[in-house]
């Protein structure tokens, strides 16, 4: 009798393998503490029903209770199997997105203001030049204290004002 080519379980319709399923309730259970994780603003942007919600919220306020807190975050898993995940997943992935651009902001706008502080007034009437509604005057007076409190080895206050005057301009 010819031997029959052993059948791959993974191509077969609608089989899935133990380890796989295993994999996809970690990824869920690791989503629920992800979400247990978040800030009471950043939980209420999430497209939760309110079963979820609960169970979420229940997590945080028995996050000192070791045991229970593990149990509660399987629970979390749990429920997240029944549901569809990819809203949530994509809110996650958008808070994520806000954080990196806001500190890819905030990396330029020091960039700026390191290079107004050494590079004198060629960057100065370059920035001008970029952003004709900046105040001139007080650039070059921040500019100038933050250069006399350097040579004095006073605290950076004015470098601090430079840094503020910056982020109400650009952000």
């Amino acid at each position: 009798m010819p031997k029959r080519p052993a059948e791959n379980p993974e191509q077969s319709d609608g089989f899935v393998s133990k380890s796989q399923k295993k994999r996809d309730m970690a990824e869920r259970q690791e989503l629920g503490t992800q979400l247990v994780n978040l800030t009471d603003t950043q939980l209420a942007k999430m497209p939760l029903d309110d079963e979820l919600r609960d169970a979420i919220l229940l997590a945080r306020k028995i996050r000192n209770k070791h045991e229970g807190h593990r149990r509660q975050l399987q629970f979390i898993g749990k429920l997240m199997r029944s549901r569809d995940i990819e809203p949530i997943e994509q809110a996650l992935n958008n808070l994520k997105n806000a954080h990196q651009q806001q500190t890819s902001i905030f990396h330029e706008i020091e960039t700026t203001r390191d290079k107004l502080l050494n590079e004198g007034d060629n960057a100065l009437q370059e920035f001008i030049e970029e952003h004709p509604n900046a105040d001139r005057q007080q650039l070059r007076q921040l500019i100038r204290l933050s250069e006399k409190q350097k040579t004095e080895q006073q605290s950076p206050v004015a470098a601090r004002q430079l840094f503020v005057y910056l982020r109400e301009l650009l952000g």
